[in-house]
């Protein structure tokens, strides 16, 4: 396996941890008190775009060709920590 394959493996694997957070997430909103219910929609919504972006980025990495991944490689990097920093801002506001 190259380091291509690799990386998309490990990005996988990552966007379907975050979609099992998530919806941890959307569970316990539903449980949660009005006010605190919309605070989560808000950031579950903000979460779920970040995570198809970072998709979009995974699809377009798979479709470009070896010497061209780097470059794309890059904008997932900074999708990838941008998801990162957001499941972590979640989880410390609302787990």
């Amino acid at each position: 396996m190259d380091e291509k394959e690799a990386y998309q493996q490990k990005l996988n694997a990552r966007l379907d941890e975050w979609k099992a957070e998530i919806e941890k997430m959307q569970a316990k909103a539903k449980s949660a008190e009005a006010d605190a219910q919309l605070q989560y929609q808000e950031y579950i919504e903000d979460l779920k775009k970040r995570r198809a972006n970072l998709e979009k980025e995974l699809e377009e990495l798979r479709d470009t060709q070896t010497a061209a991944w780097n470059d794309l490689k890059a904008g997932a990097d900074k999708a990838w920590n941008a998801m990162s920093e957001a499941m972590d801002d979640a989880w410390r506001r609302f787990g």
